[in-house]
C-alpha cells in the first residue's frame, strides 16, 4: 500500500509499505479521507519523535478485514476512527482525565513502524484495546466520510466547551477563525451563547460571521478590548477559548475578560514561550486559567450525535482537498494559509 512516511523533521517520504497485518482482536480499516490536524504538523515540523512513522488521525474509511475474534463488526461497514482510548481504571482516568493515560497515550492506530495514528496510508489497522472499547463508530448512511473525518476534532472543541462551562446566554471570545477557531464559533452558538471572534485575516473575519459569530474584530484593532465590553454592557466575555498560540491574544483575553470568567488554552504553545503575568490580576479579578488537550471519552457520543445528525455544519470548515500523494504541499499551505484556507482533507 501506499503510505506517507515521516523519515525526519519536515521529511515526508511517500512509499510502498506493507499493508498492516490483523491479530485476532483487530481491525483493518481502508483509509477514505483523513483531515489534516495542526498537530500533525507539529509533529512533521519540529523534533516531537524519533521517525520513522505514519501520523494522521482524523480518520474515516471501510472496514477491510477483521481478526477472528472481533465481534459486532462486519467488512464493508464505514466508520470513524479513534486513534485513542483510555484504559477507564487508572487514577487520571477515574477522575475524567482521560488524556493524560497512559494507554491512551501508548496505544494508537497503526499503519506501520511506531504506532502514530497512521491515517495518512491506504489502511490503518486498530488494536483490539480500541476495538473493544469504542473506538470505532459506525457512520449513518446519509453521512459522507468527509463529514465522520470530524467526529475526533469535534470531540477535541467539544471538550473545550464543556470544560470551560460554557453557558446559555453567556458570552465568549474565540481568538482565531482557522478552522478550530470556527468549530468553536458553531459549538458556542449550539450550546446557546454568543461568540466574538478575532483573526488577522479579513476573510476569516467575514467567515466567522458567516458561521454564526455575533461579532468578528481584526485581533490588531487597537479599540478591540473597548468594542468587546461595548458589546458586553461594560464587563467583559464571560469566556475566551485562545484558539491560537499568541501571546497578544493572551493578553488580549486577559484584558477581555470580565472578573470570574475563565481563560481556556487550546492552542498549544511552543515549549520557549514564557508569558510573565501579575499574579494578582488571577486573584484579585478571580480569573480561572484552564488548559484542554485532545480529546474525551465522555464526549465521544455527543461528539458523534452533533456530527451525525448535522447539529453543526462541518462541510463549511472544508476548503481543500489533496491526494495522499501531495501531503507535503498541503503542509505547506496549511503554514501559509491562502485567505481562504479553513479545513484540509486528504484522500488517499
Amino acid at each position: 500500500m501506499k503510505a506517507q512516511v515521516f523519515r525526519g523533521v519536515n521529511q515526508l517520504s511517500y512509499e510502498d509499505i506493507p499493508v498492516p497485518t490483523v491479530e485476532p482482536d483487530e481491525v483493518l480499516v481502508q483509509v477514505r479521507v483523513v483531515g489534516l490536524c495542526q498537530s500533525d504538523i507539529k509533529k512533521i515540523r519540529y523534533p516531537l519523535y524519533e521517525p520513522p512513522r505514519i501520523f494522521g488521525h482524523e480518520t474515516a474509511g471501510t472496514i477491510a478485514a477483521i481478526g477472528n475474534n472481533v465481534k459486532g463488526w462486519q467488512v464493508g461497514q464505514r466508520v470513524a476512527v479513534m486513534h485513542h482510548i483510555p484504559c477507564m481504571h487508572c487514577a487520571y482516568c477515574l477522575n475524567d482525565n482521560f488524556s493524560m493515560c497512559d494507554v491512551y497515550k501508548n496505544i494508537s492506530t497503526t499503519a506501520g513502524f511506531n504506532a502514530s495514528g497512521g491515517g495518512f496510508a491506504d489502511y490503518v489497522k486498530v488494536p483490539g484495546h480500541i476495538v473493544e472499547n469504542g473506538g470505532l463508530i459506525p457512520i449513518p448512511d446519509n453521512i459522507s466520510f468527509e463529514e465522520a473525518s470530524f467526529v475526533e476534532p469535534t470531540n477535541c472543541c467539544l471538550k473545550a466547551v464543556k470544560k470551560a462551562q460554557i453557558a446559555p446566554g453567556q458570552t465568549v471570545l474565540v481568538t482565531g477563525a482557522g478552522p478550530i477557531g470556527l468549530m468553536f464559533i458553531m459549538l458556542v452558538k449550539y450550546f446557546g451563547a454568543k461568540a466574538i471572534a478575532t483573526d488577522l485575516l479579513p476573510s476569516r473575519i467575514e467567515k466567522a460571521l458567516n458561521v454564526g459569530a455575533e461579532a468578528a474584530f481584526d485581533a490588531r484593532d487597537a479599540d478591540l478590548t473597548a468594542k468587546i465590553h461595548a458589546l458586553t454592557g461594560g464587563l467583559g466575555v464571560d469566556v475566551t477559548l485562545l484558539a491560537v498560540p499568541s501571546e497578544k491574544a493572551f493578553f488580549q483575553a486577559l484584558d477581555s475578560t470580565r472578573k470570574g470568567g475563565k481563560i481556556l488554552f487550546f492552542a498549544e504553545f511552543p515549549d520557549e514561550v514564557e508569558i510573565p503575568i501579575n499574579p494578582n490580576i488571577l486573584y484579585r479579578r478571580e480569573i480561572d486559567l484552564i488548559g484542554s488537550y485532545s480529546s474525551s471519552y465522555r464526549l465521544q457520543n455527543l461528539s458523534a450525535d452533533i456530527v451525525f445528525n448535522q447539529r453543526i455544519d462541518v462541510k463549511a470548515l472544508i476548503s481543500d482537498r489533496y491526494p495522499l500523494k501531495d501531503l507535503s504541499a498541503a503542509v505547506e499551505q496549511a503554514i501559509a494559509p491562502t485567505p481562504d484556507t479553513y479545513k484540509i482533507l486528504i484522500y488517499p
